[in-house]
């Protein structure tokens, strides 16, 4: 959910709320209850953190080719033992 700047143009007290972006801007301050606007920010993006690559995880007598659809060591089928240890 986006968090929106808002300015009022009466006492000029200037705050934050997280808002669905389906919802309409906010129309009074809540403070003076004087007209506010929106104000445009540039915003932070958005930050990844990870690898972006899930962990495989490895049970005796189970291979990632249940988990991805690929198994570890690049086969074309299961291979059995977990890790493969990289053979191809």
């Amino acid at each position: 959910m986006p968090t929106y700047e808002y300015e009022c143009n009466k006492c000029g007290l200037r705050f934050e709320r997280r808002q669905p972006m389906t919802d309409r801007p906010l129309t009074e301050c809540p403070e003076c209850r004087g007209e506010v606007r929106r104000l445009i920010s540039g915003g932070v993006g958005f930050l990844i953190k990870g690898s972006g690559r899930r962990p495989v995880e490895h049970r005796a007598g189970s291979c990632s080719l249940e988990q991805s659809g690929k198994p570890c060591c690049g086969r074309d089928e299961r291979c059995g033992k977990p890790p493969c240890g990289g053979a191809k």
